[in-house]
């Protein structure tokens, strides 16, 4: 079967940025969707996405759909007519979801049945249906018109290019009639461009100053900067994100080195880095020790004769933005930090929990108690507590709400606060992300452990429970956050003691009544996620869940050591003799009595697994971790064996049955003390 390339693109007014780049995959996803469901073979296909087109290129489509045949069963022959003979329902529904007539229905076998040669159409015919559908399928939060038209599409239509082979596909869509002149640059040049054929079209557009391929702009960017930034001595500062925004502004991207004052350096870099990336686009540089170096790099979009020109116009843009910045800062250290709380007296946290003020006062108290149960200063942690929030009443947060806890750093170190206070306003915000950085102060880490858990015992108590697409106050990211702090930082503290003060210092705001059990079941079914992504099974989350260890320092460290416990041989009998022992133990009438009496052991097989356990008992004693113990106790597996194998639990004498019953339980109490591993079972 013969095949050509194909070529469609759709030329508009300047696409929105941020959404270039999943607009062009979702039009290349569904062009391809399309070309299979109607059968037409293709070798490869690629999409190219530039502000004002979108293009899909397809290599050697078939020209031809292959002829097909369609059988298909209905209904049997006593389901498709009556005892008239007349026809059912089942039948004339069977016939018109045939697309013909019910003669032409086979009536011979026990169904009916239908069978048709269906020969193929050509693809000429089948594209504008095709790209029709993938452009309407576009993620495309809020479409417009234009003029008087009834089209809607995210930008005006302005031509449309589509070929297939040599010729054009006859077409109009989004009313556009299809061509094969394009657009070159809007500057450069405005001229219509001709494409000759699908495969010239990037040399084609190239040639106008137009580089369609939105992967090539952005390694050019990403080289030019980089090259760019080692001439100033310096290293750009280039998230994912801001790369991609820039790559969709540009058809034609000219990296170009741009300063500004000096004086600005005085300001936090953090704010200048912020105004120059989200307002005006711009990769900022660094020197060697991560300090800004006042210059920065825009991607105009021309060559120009004069490009000072361009820089120039880039630094009187970008001044009053940084004299902003400067004058905020300036502002905000005429008086102390911690005279901001006045301001935060009327500002409301919750409605029902009252302002951000009160807050501070609860999570300082809460952070002094955490800070006292990992062996952190108690007196530095309340000190950051009561300033944790002020900076939310300055000028600086209020221009530039990423900086929270960043200007507070700013502020306390400019107020002499100790260092580790000053560096804990900023920590208290960690982790701001999955995997993303912690508290490295004990200081900090309390304040955020402290802030994380007042807010989860705020919202649970007054029943504002997150729910599967909804949760305003992120509880799901602020436990997982209380999570990795303790665990990652090795802290070891009492979750339960920790939310029983936090529910304390609500008062009459929350319904106390099981919150703190309700948060605590929250957090701790965070981690079951957590280990799911580190690859540890479930059945090992579950058996030290059931223990209920209320430190996740020590969750953490029982999961570890019931994961490598799995790898031993002994594990899978050791796991169903205790789900064998568990089961037991819960059929036990009467009180199990608490200790074993050696006099009442008759079988060998017993008193080698009451010595054992004794045994197993004062090894314990100097086991150094969880890990250790499960270790010890698998050399339990050929005597707990051996008892079973030989011993009747249920003996007939009520004292020798509840003796076994005794040894049963202390068994199953050393394991106990790490996790219940009949879960494993």
């Amino acid at each position: 079967m013969s095949a050509q390339d194909f070529l469609v693109e759709l030329g508009t007014e300047e696409l929105p940025p941020k959404a270039l780049k999943s607009l062009g995959a979702a039009f290349l996803g569904g062009i391809e969707q399309g070309l299979k469901a109607a059968g037409l073979g293709y070798a490869k296909a690629q999409v190219f996405a530039a502000p004002r087109r979108l293009a899909v290129l397809v290599e050697q489509l078939a020209t031809q759909q292959p002829d097909r045949s369609v059988n298909l069963d209905g209904p049997p022959i006593q389901a498709a007519f009556d005892a008239e003979g007349k026809p059912t329902q089942a039948a004339l529904g069977f016939a018109r979801k045939c697309g013909v007539d019910l003669e032409q229905i086979d009536k011979s076998g026990p169904k009916l049945k239908f069978s048709q040669n269906i020969a193929g159409q050509p693809a000429a015919g089948l594209l504008p249906g095709i790209v029709e559908a993938s452009l309407a399928a576009l993620p495309i939060p809020k479409r417009m018109r234009w003029a008087a038209r009834r089209e809607e599409f995210v930008r005006p239509t302005q031509w449309l290019v589509m070929l297939f082979g040599d010729e054009v596909v006859d077409c109009e869509i989004l009313a556009q009639k299809a061509g094969r002149e394009s657009r070159g640059h809007r500057f450069h040049n405005p001229d219509n461009i001709r494409i000759g054929k699908p495969s010239t079209y990037l040399e084609d557009l190239r040639s106008a100053h137009v580089l369609a391929d939105f992967d090539e702009r952005r390694e050019i960017i990403t080289k030019r900067v980089a090259e760019l930034a080692a001439e100033q001595n310096g290293s750009a500062v280039v998230p994912a994100d801001l790369l991609d925004e820039v790559t969709a502004l540009v058809e034609w991207p000219v990296p170009l080195v741009c300063s500004f004052e000096e004086r600005f350096l005085d300001v936090p870099q953090e704010a200048l880095i912020t105004t120059m990336q989200d307002n005006q686009k711009y990769f900022c540089l660094l020197d060697a020790n991560g300090k800004l170096l006042p210059r920065f790099i825009t991607v105009a979009n021309v060559v120009s004769k004069d490009p000072a020109q361009i820089i120039s116009g880039n630094e009187k843009v970008v001044r009053p933005r940084l004299t902003d910045a400067e004058f905020f800062f300036k502002q905000d250290k005429k008086q102390k930090l911690e005279t901001f709380n006045e301001r935060l007296k009327n500002v409301v946290f919750q409605a029902q929990l009252g302002t951000v003020y009160e807050k501070a006062e609860r999570v300082s108290r809460l952070a002094g108690f955490v800070a006292g149960q990992i062996g952190a200063d108690t007196a530095r942690a309340e000190r950051a507590g009561i300033l944790a929030k002020c900076d939310l009443a300055t000028e600086m947060v209020g221009e530039f709400p990423e900086m929270q806890g960043i200007a507070g750093y700013y502020y306390a170190v400019n107020d002499g606060e100790p260092s580790d206070v000053a560096l804990a306003l900023n920590e208290q915000y960690m982790p701001r992300g999955a995997g993303a950085e912690l508290p490295q102060t004990q200081t900090g880490a309390a304040l955020a452990v402290a802030d994380k858990l007042d807010t989860l015992v705020g919202i649970f108590g007054i029943g504002m429970l997150p729910t599967g697409s909804k949760d305003p106050f992120a509880l799901r990211r602020q436990a997982l956050g209380v999570l990795r702090i303790l665990i990652e930082k090795q802290l070891d503290l009492d979750l339960a003691a920790a939310v029983a003060f936090a529910v304390d210092l609500y008062g009459a705001k929350v319904k106390a009544e099981g919150l703190a059990e309700q948060v605590l079941e929250f957090v701790f079914d965070r981690l079951r996620a957590r280990y799911e992504d580190e690859g540890v099974d479930v059945a090992v989350y579950l058996s030290v869940r059931a223990v209920q260890p209320t430190s996740a320092l020590d969750f953490d460290q029982r999961v570890q050591a019931v994961q490598a416990f799995r790898k031993l041989p002994e594990a899978a009998a050791l796991a169903a003799a205790n789900k064998r022992v568990s089961n037991l133990l819960g059929k036990a009438e009467g009180n199990v009595p608490s200790s074993v009496d050696s006099a009442l052991l008759q079988e060998d097989a017993e008193k080698v697994l009451a010595r054992a356990v004794t045994e197993a008992e004062q090894a314990l004693a100097n086991a150094g971790s969880y890990r250790e113990t499960l270790e010890r106790l698998a050399s339990l597996r050929e005597p707990v064996d051996s008892f079973f194998e030989a011993v009747l639990v249920n003996a007939e004498d009520a004292a020798v049955r509840g003796n076994r019953y005794a040894l049963l339980a202390k068994l199953r109490g050393l394991f106990l003390g790490v996790a219940d591993i009949s879960v494993l079972g």
